[in-house]
């Protein structure tokens, strides 16, 4: 992209957020009752004058305050439920990253093996469609049963909600590489651990990324659930909590900051696919 083009867009952004903005202030703005009628005038005395109703939902100027507030000092710890909003991210970006690596770990080389072997394929897609459907956050509570720890619960529906996508990716790209190219490496008679590194994981390795895109994506959507079940820390643990304090500013910064993440953690796989291509 241009770089006119990049700050017209830019700018149209802009433009759109403080619409948004604008919108919401309106919206969120108390409505005076008036007087138009005899009763109207004798329900004012009643209530008082100039009496207001208000929405109900924060007005972007208290949400503004609580990004003031929590932004301006985010590593602060006051006690198990009084935590800045680093150390709450952090701790959820923690659990997704253990999950994410354990996937990888099982995922990738697994996946190899099915996408070299058709057979293979063919014989594990039936539990591959059965599980690959089920909710993450339905294996919380046999984990929380099995493994007896809440932190280590978390990170196991990461890696199970992880593994699905990083699986059928990386199987379908082994099985996608040029025919010519596995024909020339078995003509040279190359080993197969250096057929794997050198021929079938370079051509596998944009769909491979595009799973584990994919996956991180999920594993974010989900660690936000899994934290308000078990509760503890965590980004999601810090919403539940906010809402049960009927802290509605708070919810809405930390809604902004899990999306702020989220769009940080695609941004940088998006980069690396781009890396991968350009290799290519």
């Amino acid at each position: 992209m241009k770089r006119s083009e990049t700050i017209k867009a830019a700018l149209i952004s802009l433009l759109l957020f403080c619409l948004a903005i604008g919108a919401w202030h309106l919206a969120t703005l108390p409505k005076e009752s008036l007087a138009i009628s005899g009763a109207d005038v004798e329900y004012a005395a009643l209530m008082g004058a100039g009496a207001q109703k208000a929405s109900g939902f924060p007005p972007p100027a208290e949400v503004g305050k609580a990004f003031i507030r929590y932004l301006s000092d985010p590593f602060y710890d006051n006690g198990p439920n009084d935590k800045g909003i680093a150390i709450q991210l952090g701790h959820s970006l923690l659990r997704v990253g253990l999950g994410f690596i354990l996937a990888i770990l099982v995922a990738i080389p697994l996946g190899f093996v099915i996408g070299m072997s058709p057979l293979l394929m063919k014989a594990l897609d039936p539990f591959i469609q059965v599980l690959k459907p089920i909710s993450p956050l339905a294996w919380m509570p046999l984990a929380l049963y099995t493994l007896k720890d809440s932190n280590v619960s978390g990170i196991f529906v990461i890696f199970i909600c992880s593994v699905w996508p990083m699986l059928i990716n990386t199987a379908f790209g082994v099985a996608s590489v040029r025919r010519d190219w596995l024909n020339v490496a078995r003509t040279l008679e190359v080993s197969p651990l250096r057929k794997a590194f050198l021929v079938i994981l370079p051509a596998a390795a944009p769909t491979i990324l595009t799973g584990m895109r994919i996956s991180m994506g999920i594993a974010w959507l989900v660690i936000v659930a899994a934290e308000m079940l078990v509760g503890g820390t965590g980004i999601g643990y810090f919403v539940w909590n906010e809402w049960n304090n009927l802290a509605l500013p708070n919810v809405i910064f930390a809604i902004t900051m899990i999306g702020v993440v989220g769009m940080g953690l695609d941004a940088l796989f998006g980069r690396l696919q781009k890396l991968v291509t350009y290799r290519e």
